[in-house]
């Protein structure tokens, strides 16, 4: 008998490299006038990074803007693969990581509902069970009728949330997105992720509002400069990262 694995997510030796290009052309005849000026760097932006996320646990991953934290959260949702190493994730997973990822312009709310959830895996009576719950939740009225290209970045923001914890994902990632919108939206959410963290799902969160990290999570990772500079519970880690962060 197999034993089953404590563990959502496992990220073992994993190492991403992006090449990064300069004087890149534009232009057909660009190209052709200065094919040889193609000049590349490649850039390692997380290297030999080694982490395991419990089921139900809810994780924090901190650090300063280009750290590689979002890269690592993008990694675990398989947007992007390792240049070496592995992710190994357990269970059903749902991503908040671009605003309005996966939304089309020109339709409604309503319909942008159904598109979103059949990509996180609803079928359609699944979706029409929860639409309710997903509109009331989302705080959108009458405008959940209206073309999502009229909605400010916090409706959109209102209404990625809400279809992402509503498809009952076991793991749920989601990147810095709840700084978008009003106060109260932003509590109503959190508060929304502590009734999850209690029903045992694992929860990944980047993040710079350090004080609702500190609420929301048992554990939080440093990342700097692409390495894990400290792994271990929330309060002590928050504060080492403040001492080099002043």
């Amino acid at each position: 008998m197999t034993k089953t694995s404590p563990y959502s997510i496992e990220v073992n030796n994993v190492t991403k490299k992006f090449k990064v290009y300069f004087d890149k052309p534009n232009t057909l005849k660009e190209r052709l006038v200065f094919w040889k000026n193609n000049k590349a760097e490649t850039r390692t932006v997380l290297e030999d990074i080694n982490v395991k996320i419990k089921k139900g646990e809810t994780v924090a991953l901190i650090g300063v803007n280009g750290s590689g934290k979002s890269t690592l959260l993008k990694l675990m949702t398989k947007i992007i693969y390792p240049t070496k190493g592995e992710i190994i994730t357990r269970g059903k997973l749902t991503s908040l990581l671009e605003l309005g990822a996966g939304f089309h312009d020109d339709f409604t709310g309503r319909e942008n509902i159904y598109f979103n959830a059949s990509i996180f895996g609803l079928t359609r009576s699944e979706i029409e069970k929860k639409i309710d719950d997903i509109i009331e939740f989302s705080e959108l009225g009458d405008f959940i009728d209206n073309p999502v290209r009229t909605y400010s970045s916090g409706m959109y923001m209102r209404l990625a949330f809400s279809v992402a914890i509503n498809v009952e994902a076991e793991i749920l990632l989601i990147d810095e997105i709840l700084a978008v919108g009003d106060q109260h939206f932003q509590e109503k959410c959190f508060q929304k992720l502590h009734e999850l963290k209690e029903s045992d799902k694992t929860i990944v969160i980047v993040s710079h509002a350090l004080d609702s990290i500190k609420k929301l999570c048992t554990r939080a990772i440093w990342i700097n400069n692409g390495h894990v500079e400290m792994d271990g519970k929330v309060d002590k880690v928050i504060d080492e990262y403040l001492k080099v962060c002043k």
